[in-house]
């Protein structure tokens, strides 16, 4: 099988080019100024469109197995690779929880299944399965989540001397959801006592205060440096939490790493006048300063990936009444890119930088085998962009099973055409055209 992409401009490794691109079968064969079609081989003209590789994903939810009312492998990966996203790593909070190496190996198997993207797992930890944590092969798995402040799912870690103990006897990767659990409840008593159950959803910044962040990941921090642990926070959301990274040494030699979402660089504390519940998250999204300092600290990598923390509820989950009783998360996996690239069309990022902090840097961080690059001899992840289609979001073209986007509305001036998933067309012109091509990332570890 082989395809060959002409004329596109070539996004890669902080270079764009006009160039050519070969797949043979599920790989990269070549990357010239001009290759020419020989034997059997599909051409696909790519003149005034992008190609970017494949968008890693590290942070995804979904829902599957227990929760599927909400979304499943197969639906959520769908629309992950209409927006461009090839590789995901889906997290533990599902049911049940995903705390057991034989509950990992069953998600592999529903993924092998049914898979639109390449996935990978993390093994969740919990105040009481650290001998479950150290028989995890390195190469097994994306990597530890940990839980240290309360969210979607109960998977609370809050025994210090465990999250010590973790720190202390795991290699991997430990992910990290940092709110500080104490300091969220004495806010939530407060705002109780002053609304009863009616507390307005724009109080949830103040409920899952900058503070209760601010704890929580210098703790984690400082744990990580003690035990040399190597520690990925995940969703900053805080000006004050972006001192807490470097910038002076490169993302391959980091212990310490930080992860921001798109909704964290999208919205801010006025949007919830306009999209209530629609845009409650954990952690919360803040202030417009908070948002300028995690693009501030995105753009000179002291924060080094973009990923999405794609949480679908259903409709009426999140049209619930009273705040305790509406779930916090939402989808974004299918507009992650597209919500990027509108940001370098308006001059805040660059298209380089997107592919590096979307696509190199999540393969680095997590040492993944050949993805995340336009190289010779690399899984043939890629994805083409027209960057000059006009559309809007709307329920019509949402392929999240939960039916319903924080972005309904918004316009958007490029369009993903065409994501090919190991070295196969998988989704063409708004179109599924290969829904189980995504295979299990191996680790180079």
């Amino acid at each position: 099988m082989k395809t060959l992409i002409k004329n596109a401009t070539i996004v890669n490794e902080n270079k764009t080019f006009q160039g050519d691109l070969l797949i043979e079968d599920k790989r990269i064969a070549q990357i010239d100024t001009h290759i020419s079609a020989k034997g059997n081989c599909t051409v696909v003209e790519a003149e005034g469109k992008y190609l970017l590789p494949g968008v890693i994903d590290d942070q995804v939810h979904f829902r599957e197995p227990g929760l599927t009312h909400k979304a499943n492998i197969a639906t959520e990966s769908c629309a992950a690779i209409a927006g461009g996203v090839t590789t995901f790593f889906e997290q533990p909070n599902t049911v049940p929880q995903t705390v057991t190496i034989s509950l990992l190996e069953e998600k592999f198997a529903i993924a092998a299944k049914s898979a639109a993207a390449n996935y990978s797992f993390f093994l969740g930890g919990t105040n009481d399965n650290i001998e479950e944590l150290k028989r995890l092969d390195p190469k097994a798995c994306a990597g530890v989540k940990l839980f240290l402040g309360s969210s979607t799912g109960n998977m609370l870690v809050d025994n210090e001397k465990t999250i010590e103990a973790i720190f202390s006897n795991v290699d991997l990767v430990i992910a990290a959801h940092c709110e500080d659990e104490a300091t969220i409840k004495h806010n939530l008593a407060q705002y109780q006592a002053q609304y009863g159950e009616e507390i307005p959803i724009a109080m949830h910044p103040h409920i899952r205060s900058a503070e209760a962040c601010y704890l929580s990941s210098s703790r984690a921090i400082a744990l990580a440096e003690k035990t040399g642990a190597r520690l990925h926070v995940f969703h900053l959301s805080t000006a004050k939490e972006t001192a807490l990274f470097r910038n002076d040494i490169p993302l391959k030699d980091k212990k310490i790493t930080a992860e921001v979402c798109v909704h964290h660089l999208w919205f801010a504390e006025e949007d919830y006048a306009t999209r209530g519940a629609f845009i409650k998250w954990n952690p919360a999204v803040k202030t417009a300063n908070d948002r300028a300092a995690l693009w501030t600290a995105l753009l000179d990598d002291r924060l080094d990936v973009i990923a999405t923390d794609h949480a679908p509820h259903t409709l009426e989950e999140k049209q619930r009444k009273g705040y305790t009783n509406i779930p916090s998360g939402a989808p974004l996996v299918q507009h992650s890119l597209v919500a990027m690239l509108e940001k370098a069309q308006k001059g805040s990022i660059s298209v380089e930088k997107i592919v590096e902090k979307m696509c190199h840097n999540p393969a680095i961080l997590f040492d993944v085998q050949d993805r995340g690059y336009l190289r010779e001899g690399y899984y043939a992840d890629l994805v083409l962009v027209d960057m000059n289609s006009q559309w809007t979001v709307q329920k019509e073209n949402l392929l999240y099973k939960c039916g319903w986007s924080p972005l309904e509305g918004q316009e958007f001036h490029s369009k993903v055409v065409s994501t090919f998933v190991n070295g196969q067309l998988a989704y063409h012109n708004g179109k599924i055209i290969a829904p189980n091509c995504g295979a299990r990332v191996t680790f180079n570890r």
